[in-house]
Parts: C-alpha cells; structure tokens; sequence
C-alpha cells in the first residue's frame, strides 16, 4: 500500500512541477526570442535606411563597407539586393522567398521559438524604402547561440530546481505515507503473529492519524476479549476432564466389583460396558493433555537426541510382538525439544495400529527434520488435510482405539516448539508424518518450561491416535 501511495504521490507531483516549470521554460525561451528579433529587426531597419540612402544617390559604395564590418563585427550574413532582385551588398543569405515578402512590404514579425536544441540561425528581412515605395530588401541571418545559452542556463536551471523540489516532496510524502501507514503495518504483523499461534501479540503505541490509533486499541480490547474466552474454554475443558477423572475411576472400581454377581448371561454386556468406560478414560486424558498443550503447560525442555533414541528402543521392542519393522536413522544428535519425542509416540502408535503384520516403520532425523515413514495403507489427500483435525477418524476405522485426538495433539506440540507438521504420501504407499523443527538457537514458544503431558513412550500407547 505505501508503494501505491508513494506512485500516487510521485504522480502527482510530476505532474504540479511540470505544470509549473515547463510555462516558465517557454515563457522565456518566447522572451528571449522576442528580444533577438526586436534586437535584429532593428539593425536591419538602419540597413534598409542606409540601403534607401544609397539607391537614391546611386553610389552603394559605403553600404558596402558598413555591411562588412557589422559581419566582421557580430558574425551575422547580411545581404542586401535591389527590388530588381540586384545584389547590391554582403551576400550569403540566398533566401528568395523571404526576398519576396519583403518586397512586398511585409517586414518580418516573428521568429522560431529559440530553445537550446535550436534553431541554430534566424532570417530576419526589412523592405528599403519610403512610403509604399520599396526600394530594396535587407536580409539578415543572425547566429542564435548566444540566445540559446542563455535560454539553456534558465532552462537547467529551472531543471535543477524542479529536480529539488520533486526530491524533497518525495520525501515528504514518504515520511507522511509512513506515518499514516505505520498503525496499519503494525496491525499486520500482530493479525500475522496471532494467526501463527502467538495469541498474546499485541499493537504498540505508534504514531499515526488518530482514526488508526482508535482501530489498534479497539484491536487490542478484541484480541484480549478472544484471547480471555479461548483460556475461559481451556480451562473449562481441563477442569471438566479433571473433575470427571474421580467419578470414572470410582464407577471402574465399582463395575469390576459387580463382576462376581453377574449371570452367563449378563457377561457380555458387562465387558462391553468396561469397554465403553476404558475408551471414555482415554478420550479425558487426551482432552486434559491437549488443554495442557494448547496453554502451552506441561512441556519439557531441551534435551539431547540421543534421549529420542532410547524412546524409540521400546518401541522396537513393540513393533517386534506386532510382527513390523521399525528402522531408525538418527544423523543429528543435538538437542530437540521435548516435544519431538512424543510426537514421534503419537505417529509410531499410528502406525503400529494401522500397518499390517509384515510392514515396515522408518524413523529418520536429519537437518532438523524428523520423519517417521510406513508403507500402511495411508490417507487420500482430503484425508491428510483434515486427519489433524480433533476427534477425526478415518473412514472405516471407527473400531480402532483412541480419541481421534492424536495428530491435533502433535500439532499443538509442533506449534509450542515452533514446528510445522505435515502429513505426506509415501512412495509406493503409505504415509510420512514429518516435522521440520525450527533452526537451532531460534526460540521455541512455551516449550522450555518443565512438567507433564501427553503419553510419554509406548506405555501410553492409545491415548494419542489422530486416524
């Protein structure tokens, strides 16, 4: 926007300058003209008198002399011819038509417009004579390059001056499109720091109109609005989760102690209703722990990659009991956040539930990138898109365990340590949940401050699928 304003302006300017400056070239390129014609029309109104003198009296002699020092003297061709069309002095001029006008008593009125690029000379013809009786004709060629210097200083002058004045009013409204802008640039990057997750950016006080200053802090009081019911929300899902943790551990403890009451007949819906009660659990520890993770609480600092490699040995160890292979490649071994390793838990228990006896699972971590890649049946592109969406389940796979919470939750993680995370096609099939960490040294959100959250390793497996 600053550069529209800023060509609007320069435009406008141009334009104010120019209308201003080129009259005043013209002007006085028209004055200056005028003052070599009236300047040269003047001596060829002495040289039409002597001229008249001469032919009157018969002896041309000293005209002569007169016209070859005013040539000598100024540098101007005069030639003078009788209205027979005789030469009578100087000569150079050859210029019929002019000779002819003059002749016919028409003196000469006006000249080209002198201006530095030219003309070079001017022609300048006066009728000899008395009364309505012309004698002969005086024509003069005058040089113009003393009119045309002075005509080219105004004309740089007046360059120079209009290039000034156009360099200070472009600065100007510079620093006025930039004070005008500044709110508005300033309200960009909080919308753009708030939209990557940063909910506590806010506008500072800049300069600017008034209209702008009144938008920020109207900006402000709504973001804290919306900042203020998103932590109302968090907390009310937290405190509800946490709340109902007691009374489904006690109705637990009381299923399990009704089991030896129970008929042959009754048996199978009592399993069926501890199985309801087991997948209402896991759907409250994950909407504690993505609460946890959304007010960035619970998150471990920094440690070494080797840390990572050791979560992934009981994983190994899970992987084997299920009849696939998991690979591990680990080239850097400086520190992740301690986000990394449980979003590399959320997608090994993905895929050890999804991949087929037999399939293989690759863990790789290189350039900061981690990578965790299977040949399961993966997901259509609409599918990946919304798969890190809450309490998403893939078509078809509704009976599987979890909450369908799991990838929202990775996502949350990758957010907190300032990570993007995508999910990809493998080739030839499959899928690859990538994490491209932030460069080492850049900070990392909330994901330095100690304590608990989600499922910490194989242990907590079915607590955290996304499909």
């Amino acid at each position: 926007m600053q550069r529209r304003l800023l060509l609007v302006a320069t435009l406008l300017i141009v334009c104010l300058v120019a209308a201003l400056a080129v009259p005043l070239a013209l002007a006085y390129s028209s004055h200056r003209t005028g003052q070599l014609l009236l300047a040269r029309r003047a001596d060829a109104t002495r040289f039409a008198e002597l001229t008249d003198r001469a032919i009157r009296e018969g002896d041309s002699t000293g005209l002569g002399a007169e016209v070859s020092r005013y040539t000598e003297l100024y540098g101007t061709a005069v030639e003078i011819r009788d209205r027979d069309g005789r030469l009578l002095a100087g000569g150079g001029v050859d210029e019929p038509a002019a000779a002819g006008r003059a002749l016919s008593g028409r003196t000469t009125d006006g000249l080209p417009l002198v201006t530095p690029f030219g003309p070079s000379a001017v022609l300048v013809a006066e009728p000899a004579g008395r009364d309505a009786q012309v004698s002969g004709v005086v024509l003069l060629r005058a040089p113009t390059s003393a009119a045309r210097r002075a005509v080219g200083t105004v004309w740089a002058v007046l360059a120079v001056g209009s290039l000034a004045a156009l360099g200070c009013a472009l600065v100007v409204a510079r620093r006025l499109a930039g004070w005008i802008l500044r709110p508005v640039g300033e309200l960009d990057r909080t919308t753009r720091a708030i939209a990557d997750g940063r909910l506590e950016a806010r506008i500072g006080l800049v300069r600017g109109p008034v209209e702008l200053r009144r938008l920020e802090e109207r900006f402000n009081a709504m973001a804290d609005g919306i900042s203020a019911a998103l932590e109302r929300q968090r907390a009310f899902v937290a405190d509800a989760s946490h709340e109902l943790r007691t009374p489904l551990t006690v109705l637990s403890l009381r299923l399990e102690n009704l089991e030896p009451h129970l008929s042959r007949t009754g048996r199978s819906e009592y399993e069926e209703a501890l199985t309801e009660l087991d997948r209402l659990t896991v759907l409250l520890e994950d909407l504690l722990t993505l609460a946890r993770v959304e007010a960035d609480a619970g998150l471990p600092g920094s440690g070494p990659a080797s840390g990572l490699h050791e979560r992934l040995t009981g994983w190994q160890e899970l992987y084997a009991a299920k009849g696939l292979t998991l690979s591990v490649d680990l080239a850097d071994q400086g520190p992740l956040p301690g986000a990394v390793a449980r979003i590399a838990d959320i997608a090994l228990d993905n895929a050890a539930k999804f991949v087929p006896s037999g399939g293989r699972v690759a863990v790789t971590l290189a350039d900061r990138t981690l990578s965790v890649a299977d040949d399961g049946p993966g997901l259509s592109p609409a599918e990946r898109e919304a798969a890190p969406g809450r309490f998403w389940r893939a078509p078809g796979q509704g009976n599987v365990p979890g909450s369908g919470l799991g990838l929202a939750i990775a996502a949350e993680l990758a957010r907190t340590c300032g990570a993007t995370l995508a999910l990809l096609p493998n080739r030839p099939r499959g899928l690859v949940v990538r994490l491209d960490l932030a460069p080492e040294g850049r900070p990392s959100g909330g994901a330095d401050r100690p304590g608990r959250g989600a499922g910490a390793g194989p242990a907590g497996r079915g607590r955290e699928t996304g499909r």
